[in-house]
């Protein structure tokens, strides 16, 4: 067995004895340890293999200036930026199998955030003692990561917390040596991410469907503001020949803070890459109106809502917010250097909004596509289909038209 290279977060002036501990039970896994010390303020309890001075320097700051100053956010943020750019050094090198952070969870969210520049593949883990639902899906986001709750504090090293931090050790190890290296993993050829959801769950099968009998190779995703997320950051990465985006709602969620919300950068990496898109607007037009969402009011006082249950409603945005959104689509899509289509189904976008659901709407739905045509490149093509996008035939469209588009 080859042996693999792990690398460690830690502070070693407040967590030098877990840490020394962890690092102890890698190398008996016969692995190598390389222990990143982001110490800010005592005397590391030994030296890590890249040093607090190394990371400060390399993210613009003196060590003693960290070690002075009163303003943690800034020094964080500071170290936090050192450390990414020896560990981005570290993987240029072929120096990273695996990495692992432990300690509090201030620990925990900068090792996320460190870890957001290691791609797909490479296994991570953090390890903290309070893995809190307010702070886990910062710690998450979009990547493969690994949460492992402690439970017990990292004060002083107990069998409890030995025990934590050697299974800990064993998992990383584990990981590491099972993985693939990452610029090996490879898809076949005609691989396809598309998005889905619920309310498209026919659809997407017939999307699904209609390309694997083409010898396509289909890769769905959630869209629920993270894993679609994820998806284009695997297109950043090279996967993936197309996208069908059924479910781009991530966009106009982000815009007015709707819990489908998938960040600034959504539906940019398939336009970057130059990758054929054919994009859908199931759920553009709908936003959850539950106790979950912020500011709730505004929206739950709609004249249309439909009630799921306790935590899930839903509302139509109105003809001004489909407006905007529709500016917003348009100027992301306008910067692709590949191909794109995008099909309006005339009878619905989604499975709640059939004629003769609440949630119907086709003269609020034409305000949307009529700015979108009006801001769109007059290359970008805006078919429209006489069906609702449940429908078989809007499926059979959508594959057609990636076809088109890749020939």
């Amino acid at each position: 067995m080859d042996s693999k290279n792990i690398v460690v977060l830690g502070t070693l002036d407040t967590k030098g004895e877990q840490i020394g501990f962890l690092k102890d039970h890698i190398a008996q896994g016969g692995h190598k340890a390389i222990v990143f010390d982001l110490s800010m303020g005592g005397t590391p309890l030994f030296e890590g293999d890249i040093t607090p001075q190394e990371i400060a320097k390399a993210g613009g700051k003196d060590i003693e200036e960290i070690k002075s100053s009163k303003d943690r956010a800034a020094i964080t943020q500071a170290m936090q930026a050192g450390a990414i750019e020896k560990i981005k050094q570290l993987f240029s090198d072929g120096k990273v199998d695996g990495i692992i952070a432990a300690g509090g969870i201030s620990m925990a969210i900068t090792g996320s955030n460190i870890m957001r520049v290691i791609p797909f593949g490479v296994p991570k883990i953090i390890v903290c003692p309070a893995a809190m639902p307010s702070y886990v899906a910062q710690c998450f986001g979009t990547m493969d990561v690994a949460i492992m709750q402690s439970i017990v504090e990292f004060a002083g090293l107990n069998d409890l917390l030995k025990d934590v931090l050697a299974r800990a050790a064993g998992s990383i190890c584990g990981m590491a040596e099972k993985a693939s290296l990452s610029e090996t993993i490879t898809l076949p050829r005609k691989s396809i991410a598309i998005t889905q959801f619920g309310m498209s769950e026919n659809c997407a099968k017939n999307v699904r469907q209609y390309l694997e009998e083409r010898e396509y190779t289909v890769y769905p995703f959630h869209a629920q503001g993270i894993s679609d997320r994820a998806m284009d950051n695997l297109i950043s990465q090279g996967y993936f020949d197309g996208v069908i985006d059924i479910v781009p709602a991530g966009v106009i969620e982000e815009i007015f803070e709707g819990n489908r919300a998938a960040g600034p950068d959504r539906l940019d990496a398939a336009g970057e890459r130059g990758i054929p898109q054919v994009i859908a607007p199931c759920g553009i037009n709908i936003t959850g109106c539950g106790p979950t969402r912020k500011d709730n009011e505004k929206y739950v006082s709609r004249e249309k809502v439909l009630r799921v249950d306790k935590l899930r409603a839903a509302t139509r945005y109105n003809a001004h917010e489909l407006k905007i959104g529709a500016r917003a689509y348009a100027e992301k899509l306008n910067k692709a250097k590949g191909p794109v289509a995008f099909l309006i189904p005339l009878k619905g976008w989604s499975s709640i909004d059939k004629p003769g659901a609440i949630l119907f709407d086709p003269e609020e739905d034409r305000v949307f596509v009529e700015e979108l045509r009006k801001n769109l490149r007059p290359d970008i093509e805006v078919e429209e289909l006489d069906c609702n996008l449940e429908d078989p035939q809007f499926a059979l469209a959508l594959g057609e038209k990636l076809e088109a588009l890749r020939s």
